[in-house]
Order: C-alpha cells, then sequence, then structure tokens
C-alpha cells in the first residue's frame, strides 16, 4: 500500500509539472493552445517516437489503395479515426492518450495554407503529406533519405517535380517542427527560401528532385533541423543547435549571437560558433581527424581553430581578446593569430595525450586495401590505423538509449575531449565498427558507456572479433542498476560530472582478471514453447525466484508501454510496486520444492528451507547495489582449489566474495521484504548456501528467471553453469574520503 500511494504522489507531482510548463507557455504565447502544441506536448510526443521503431514510410502505405486503413482516408486527408489509428501504428501504442490525440488532430488542422485549410476542417480531416512530412522531420534517419522521401511525398503525379506552393508546404512542416526544437524559426524560413531562390536556376518556380537534394544537402541548417549526425567529409563541421548561457559570438561575421532561446550553431568537435545564416557562408573548415599521406604519420602538428573565448596566450602571455586568437584542438593551446608559428610547432596533446588517437596515428587512403568496410568514410577514404609508443588511445563505445538523453550528450562531450574517429554510436552497428579500426593497435584501452547490458555486449564482441590483444575495458555508468559498474569502482551512475576526471581516474585505475561464465539451457520437453534466453554468458548474476518474477513484470509492462518507464525514478517507482505486490502473493513459495541444484556434481540440501529466490554470484553487487553475500567475519585463509565444493554454515561464514576466484556463490532469499532488508542495510546478507565452481539447476515447473537484469519465463529445465573465460577490466581508483576528520 505503501507503493501505491507513493506511486500516486510521485504522479501527482508529474501532473503539477506538467502543468506549471503548460501555464508558462500560455503566459510567453499568445497563440491558443487549441491551435498549437505546448512545450510539455512536444517533449511528450518525443518520448513516444523515442521508443517506436517504425519509420512515416512505413506506416503511411497502410493509407494508401488496398492499404489495411485505407478506409480511413480520401485523397489527401484522412479523419479523425485514421489520425488516431496512425499514432498508435506509427509510435506502437496501443493506448495513445485520447486527449493529447484531440490536440494533435486540432494542430494539423489549423495548417496554415490559404485555399486548403477551409476544405480540410469542412470535411473534418488533416493532410496525411503534411502530416507524414512533419513527423518524418522529428524522426531519427539520414537527412538525404529524408528529404528524397519529403520530396516524393508531395510528387503524388510523379513527374519528379514540384511547384512553389508544394515546396511552401514542405517549408511550413519544417518550420512547425523546428519551432519546437528551439529554432529562430524567422531566420531559419530566410534560409530556406534563400535556398530554393538558389536551386531554381531558370526561374521556372518548379524544383527537380536532383536540385532538391543538391540545395538540401548544402544547407547547414537544414541539415542540422534532419538530424545530420555524421559530417560526410573530413574538415566539415558537426554542427548542433545550441543554448548559450554566456555571452557568444558568430566566428563568420564577429557579431554576438542574440536571442532567448537557442541562438546559434555550435560545433560539437571544435567549438566553432555561427549564426544559422552564417554557417552556408565561407566558414573555416574543422579540425582534420586524419592525414592524408603517409609522409603526415606521426607528424606531431597542431591544428589552429578560431576561438570566441578570451584567454593567455601561450606564447606572449598577452591577453587574447575575443575572436582575436586561436586553439588547438588536441593540446588545447591558446595563441594570438600572430604568435601561431612563432611558437612551437610540436603537440603533444596536451593533458589528455594518454587516451587521444591524434590525425598523424590515422592514415586514410582511396586505394581499396582493406577489404572490410566498416572503415571507409562517407568522402570515400579507408582508413588505418598505426601505433604511437607511449599511450594508450581509448575507444570509446557510446549506447545513446541509456540514461535517457545521457548517452547523446555523453556522445558529444567526448567528441570534443577526444579524436571523433575513436568516439563510436553503438545504434550504428554496435560494437564492431570501433574495434575493427582500432585492431592494428597493440596498446589500448575501452570505455563503455551504458549500463551492463552494454557493458555485456561489448565484452561479448571482444570475444568474437578475433583481437590481437585482449583490450582493457573501463565503464562509465549511464541509466539504472549498473552492478558491475559498482564493483569496479565507477558507481552505481554518471551524475553529469567532468569528464576529463573520469579520464585521469582511467590512467590510474588497476587491472583485475574479472571471471565470465556460460550458462545453457536444456528443456526437458523440447515441445514446451517458451520465452528465448537472452543470453548465453553470465557477467553478474543468475537468479530464479520472486526477484525474476519482479523483473519479468517490469519488463513485460515496459515493453508494452515504453513511455511509461522514461526515468530513473518512473522506473524505481514501478519496480517498487512490482516488489510489494510480490510480497503480498508471493508467486514462488515453496520454490525448493520446485527444483534441485548440485554444486561440481554434489546435491546441495534445501530440505527445511522457506525460500522464494535463489541467485548465483559472480560479483558482490546486485538489484543495483545489494550485497546478497555479505562480508565475511574473517575472509582470507588459504586459496581453495577451483573444483572445491563449500556447503558447511560454518566454513561459508569465513569465505569472502571475489570476482576473479574462478567461483560462484549460490545465495537464497526468503522473500522480496528480506531483499529490501539487505538493500537498506537492515540486514547483513541472504542465505549462504555454497560456493562452487560449476552450477546445475534442474526446474520441475515453468519458473521465472533472469541472466544480468534480463528476465525470461522458462519451462522445466536443466541448467548448466560453468567458467567461460576471464575479462580484462578495469577498477576504479579508490573513493576518495570526505569530510572534516579526512582533511590533509
Amino acid at each position: 500500500m505503501h507503493a501505491l500511494t507513493l506511486l500516486a504522489v510521485c504522479r501527482c507531482k508529474v501532473s503539477v509539472l506538467h502543468c506549471l510548463h503548460r501555464s508558462v507557455f500560455q503566459m510567453s504565447y499568445s497563440k491558443d493552445t487549441e491551435d498549437t502544441l505546448t512545450p510539455v506536448d512536444f517533449i511528450q510526443l518525443q518520448e513516444y517516437m523515442q521508443y517506436s521503431t517504425l519509420k512515416v514510410k512505413d506506416v503511411i502505405g497502410e493509407f494508401e489503395s488496398g492499404g489495411r486503413l485505407a478506409q480511413h482516408s480520401s485523397r489527401e486527408y484522412v479523419d479523425a479515426e485514421g489520425f488516431s489509428l496512425f499514432l498508435k501504428t506509427y509510435l506502437e501504442v496501443d493506448d495513445f492518450p485520447a486527449d493529447f490525440c484531440q490536440r494533435l488532430f486540432r494542430y494539423f488542422q489549423n495548417v496554415e495554407q490559404e485555399a486548403s485549410t477551409t476544405t480540410i476542417q469542412a470535411k473534418g480531416g488533416v493532410f496525411l503529406r503534411d502530416m507524414s512530412c512533419y513527423f518524418s522531420v522529428l524522426e531519427d534517419g539520414q537527412p538525404r533519405e529524408k528529404l528524397e522521401f519529403t520530396f516524393k511525398l508531395y510528387d503524388k503525379d510523379g513527374n519528379g517535380h514540384l511547384d512553389s506552393s508544394e515546396v511552401d508546404r514542405i517549408i511550413t512542416q519544417m518550420m512547425r517542427a523546428a519551432d519546437y526544437l528551439g529554432w529562430d524559426v524567422a531566420e531559419l524560413r530566410t534560409v530556406l527560401k534563400d535556398m530554393m531562390t538558389a536551386i531554381d536556376v531558370d526561374s521556372s518556380g518548379t524544383v527537380t528532385l536532383e536540385e532538391w537534394l543538391k540545395g538540401g544537402m548544402n544547407n547547414v541548417p537544414l541539415l542540422v533541423l534532419l538530424g545530420l549526425k555524421v559530417p560526410q567529409r573530413d574538415g566539415q563541421h558537426i554542427w548542433r543547435l545550441k543554448n548559450f548561457n554566456k555571452p557568444a559570438y558568430c566566428c563568420v561575421c564577429k557579431s554576438m549571437l542574440l536571442g532567448l532561446r537557442k541562438q546559434g550553431l555550435c560545433c560539437s568537435r571544435c567549438k566553432y560558433t555561427a549564426h544559422s545564416h552564417c554557417s552556408n557562408k565561407n566558414v573555416e573548415p574543422c579540425a582534420r581527424t586524419f592525414v592524408k599521406s603517409k609522409q603526415e604519420l606521426r607528424v606531431q602538428s597542431h591544428d589552429w581553430v578560431r576561438s570566441d573565448r578570451s584567454s593567455k596566450c601561450q606564447v606572449c602571455s598577452k591577453k587574447i581578446k575575443t575572436l582575436a586568437g586561436r586553439r588547438c584542438v588536441w593540446c588545447q593551446q591558446m595563441r594570438h593569430d600572430e604568435c601561431i608559428y612563432t611558437g612551437l610547432s610540436t603537440c603533444n596533446c596536451g593533458p589528455l595525450k594518454d587516451h587521444i588517437l591524434p590525425p598523424w596515428a590515422i592514415y586514410g587512403h582511396s586505394k581499396k586495401q582493406d577489404t572490410d568496410l566498416l572503415n571507409v568514410t562517407p568522402d570515400g577514404n579507408i582508413l588505418q590505423t598505426v601505433p604511437i609508443p607511449d599511450i594508450h588511445p581509448l575507444l570509446v563505445l557510446v549506447n545513446p538509449k541509456s540514461g535517457g538523453n545521457q548517452g547523446e550528450r555523453v556522445l558529444c562531450k567526448f567528441q570534443y575531449l577526444l579524436n571523433p574517429r575513436q568516439v563510436y554510436n553503438l545504434s550504428n552497428g554496435g560494437p564492431s565498427p570501433g574495434l575493427h579500426f582500432f585492431r592494428n593497435l597493440s596498446d589500448y584501452r575501452i570505455l563503455a558507456c551504458g549500463g551492463d547490458g552494454t557493458a555485456g555486449w561489448i565484452l561479448d564482441a571482444i570475444d568474437k572479433a578475433d583481437l590481437r590483444v585482449n583490450p582493457q575495458v573501463a565503464i562509465l555508468p549511464l541509466g539504472t542498476g549498473n552492478d558491475l559498474a559498482r564493483c569496479l569502482r565507477w558507481g552505481g551512475g554518471y551524475d553529469g560530472s567532468d569528464l576529463t576526471e573520469i579520464l585521469k581516474e582511467i590512467e590510474t585505475s588497476e587491472l583485475i582478471q574479472m571471471d565470465r561464465w556460460s550458462i545453457q539451457v536444456i528443456p526437458s520437453d523440447p515441445k514446451q514453447v517458451g520465452d528465448p534466453v537472452p543470453h548465453q554468458i553470465i557477467n553478474n548474476y543468475f537468479s530464479v525466484g520472486s526477484d525474476a518474477s519482479v523483473a519479468h513484470r517490469f519488463h513485460s509492462m515496459r515493453e508494452k508501454y515504453p513511455q511509461r518507464f522514461n526515468s530513473r525514478m518512473k522506473n524505481k517507482l514501478w519496480y517498487l510496486e512490482f516488489a510489494t505486490s510480490e510480497t503480498i502473493n508471493s508467486s514462488c513459495k515453496n520454490l525448493t520444492e520446485c527444483l534441485a541444484i548440485e554444486c561440481c556434481g554434489k546435491p546441495l540440501e534445501l530440505s527445511g528451507t522457506s525460500l522464494t529466490c535463489i541467485a548465483v554470484l559472480n560479483i558482490p553487487s546486485i538489484y543495483g547495489g545489494s550485497n546478497l553475500w555479505g562480508e565475511s567475519t574473517k575472509p582470507g585463509g588459504p586459496p581453495r582449489e577451483p573444483r572445491e565444493v563449500i556447503t558447511d554454515p560454518e566454513v561459508l561464514k569465513t569465505v569472502a566474495q571475489d570476482m576473479t576466484d574462478r567461483r560462484l556463490e549460490v545465495v537464497g532469499l526468503e522473500g522480496m521484504m528480506e531483499m529490501g532488508q539487505i538493500y537498506t542495510g537492515l540486514k547483513s546478507a541472504g542465505h549462504r548456501l555454497a560456493q562452487a565452481s560449476q552450477i546445475t539447476i534442474r526446474t520441475f515447473k515453468a519458473m521465472p528467471m533472469q541472466i544480468d537484469g534480463e528476465p525470461w519465463l522458462q519451462p522445466p529445465c536443466t541448467i548448466h553453469i560453468t567458467h567461460k573465460n576471464q575479462a580484462n577490466m578495469l577498477m576504479g581508483p579508490p573513493a576518495k574520503p570526505s569530510g572534516f576528520f579526512h582533511l590533509k
């Protein structure tokens, strides 16, 4: 009941916050909210889109002749019911809020077109093309694909031409999307109008697909709006729209960036800033990320970019005024324009030299000597790396979906601190491209940015990559849980602190050999179909019983209603509610009667216990920080043989847990209440049952199970857990003591 009450209070708080956001918006704008979307509405819409796997082009075909939803469309528009079905299909939800759907429907009904508005409202529908164009701008994808899709969307007769009115409608939808993304719409509209004038070279009033693509792909603000994240060629800026909290200046026209919201564009890589309309002009190139001739390899030269910040010159020690100096993107030195060539020409990559893979370590050539296309740039250069002595380049692998928007922010920050060529988005092909790119290096580290699942994904990829060296892996924990990161002293979650400090900690980290375990699940009856087993390897733990039941309910609910699980707080509240329900219902009581356990062939005696959960542990953390094994009374003693099985309760009290000893710990829990007591520190540990190097579990009925937090429902089966290998993991430095009595 406490969980339900707490959940209700938090939901009320969320509702109050939404109301406050709406009130602020209504005070700031005089438009009637019947005709527009509030910022809260837009954020909610983006959250729905974040969890959808479909594209607009996948759904729009359903409304065409012969499609499943064709009865809801009439030529160019769809009715209210069709609009609702479009949202539910596109966003992959069954319970899209009716009031939100109505607001969106009214929003699209008020498309500001001269002749068409009356027609749409009279027929009670919305233009399908306008709606599709709007959503295509917001969804993930390549800008070229979006440009081609929007063109064909409005080219209904298929003649390959759009007239000025059709192009205006595309631009109108782009403006509406840009407005809620924080753009200065008036400035952007001017930029796009100038683009249309430029591409209509014969002043015919029509635009071909080729002209549309050529103009769009050369228009920087439009590419940023459409979501360009990967530069097409080396030296091209990675632009993003930014809200500057302090005075900033355009590096092109030298004037201040003005505005209350996002005032201009900023390059994620070199911090070059510009007005949206200035970004199409003759901007200075971004820093190189590789060299184009073998003669430049290992030549440590600076890469200078214009900087709008005031600082002291490293050569003459005089102050550098705004826009009067340049900064080296590798060593971060600042110099006056006139002092650039008078100082040292050799770049040492500055404070982060141990982590940076400099451009003089990457060679780009146009001949196809490498048959693997994983390292080909968009402009056709095939990249190869060469070793640089005395450094340990860091391969950064970021899961952008971890921790809400944390992953995207971390990705941008590392692109600035390091070479973008060593920072990979795991949404684009997983870990393989990055591992392949670093394959020629003999001494490098990996930083896994994400949750425990991301770390496991990367370790699996290392196993399969057949690398020359076994790289050392550190973890930057994003999201919730992060049991492996906690054990390795990287913390329970990234708090937004300075990433340079984390990079310094990686330099002083300690190498350990972490055990990894193979798990084989053999169904008793192959005809009985259960959920797929999520993993074949255990990095953290395996469990069966009440905890897996809670995780399975949480996982099933999140898959069905992903928009309800978009924050750490909400996730914890849902877990609390499911755990409370499990405590009351006790769906896994009499667990010991439903399974049998053997440790290295020796049966484990479970009679006389009233356990509802059994966990097999590799690391001393589970459920986001609980240590089920607990501290030992007399840790230490002589080393034990890996095949030795310990089941004596008195001996188990003295056995310490170690993730490097090739042994597993078996622990039992009497219920979710006991689990909560351990988490809060009211109880020191669960019931120690055994320590062994091989575990066999036989179940006699369908049971909920989980591996490293990934649950599934398993019919009767036999489970074999054996040692697989050891991974090179980096353990962070010990936490610095805090408080008055620890001051030195």
